[in-house]
């Protein structure tokens, strides 16, 4: 949509106007008919036809162009008043500058920045609405440290509130413990399981050495054997060969 022609001051231009809402162009588009458009009217009737909607000749959004300059110029020359006059703003900017005061308008409608409140007002008067806001918060001044809102001064009570933050205090702390002691809890399952998985491999490994222990023995023993029979076999030799 366009600015609102109402708010211009002096003749306006019929060729500055928006074919679709006849109102000032906004952010202009030309057609290569030559008719302009705010970018957002002719982007939301190309949506639903193909045609311009002065003269019904073919448009398709890759053909629109920027308005030329010379009416880019007039249009940014124009002079017309802030949309806040209502509330009091008796500026009146060319419309190349329009967007920066408003911004910056003292009579814009801002909300309040307190939490809870609803109030929209000009931002010239925001910090008396703040002074007097119902939602406005402050540190308790009995010192219990609590941030309570003016609206409910006479409904604090120190000593509820220090309770209440005692007995969150403590279920944060519970829960703390909770949480450590089923940490401490699957860490030690853990542990426990990596010892008895090292116990096994031990026990294997064991077994292990006993079997090879056993052949070596065995190994030991027939090679005692095999000595001895040697040793008796020389001992028959050498006897006979004496008695030869």
């Amino acid at each position: 949509m366009g600015y609102d022609i109402e708010r211009f001051v002096g003749y306006v231009n019929e060729g500055l106007l928006c074919s679709i809402c006849h109102d000032v162009l906004e952010d202009p588009l030309q057609a290569p008919c030559e008719h302009a458009f705010c970018t957002a009217c002719i982007h939301a009737w190309l949506v639903h036809c193909s045609s311009c909607p002065e003269d019904r000749q073919m448009v398709d959004v890759s053909l629109l162009r920027p308005l030329y300059r010379y009416m880019k110029n007039d249009l940014n020359r124009l002079q017309l008043h802030c949309k806040n006059r209502e509330y009091g703003c008796v500026m009146i900017c060319s419309l190349e500058s329009i967007d920066k005061h408003e911004r910056e308008c003292a009579y814009s409608q801002v909300p309040c920045s307190n939490d809870g409140c609803t109030v929209r007002i000009e931002r010239c008067n925001l910090d008396s609405h703040l002074a007097v806001c119902e939602y406005r918060s402050h540190e308790c001044p009995n010192g219990c440290g609590s941030i309570i809102l003016s609206a409910e001064d006479t409904q604090h009570n120190c000593v509820a509130e220090l309770r209440t933050e005692i007995e969150l205090l403590r279920s944060e702390m519970i829960c703390r413990v909770e949480e450590a002691k089923r940490e401490m809890e699957s860490r030690l399952d853990s542990q426990r399981r990596h010892m008895v998985q090292k116990e096994s491999i031990l026990v294997n490994e064991i077994e292990e050495l006993k079997n090879q222990m056993s052949r070596i023995m065995s190994d030991v023993h027939s090679l005692m054997t095999a000595e001895r029979q040697h040793r008796q076999e020389l001992e028959q030799a050498d006897l006979e060969k004496q008695e030869l």
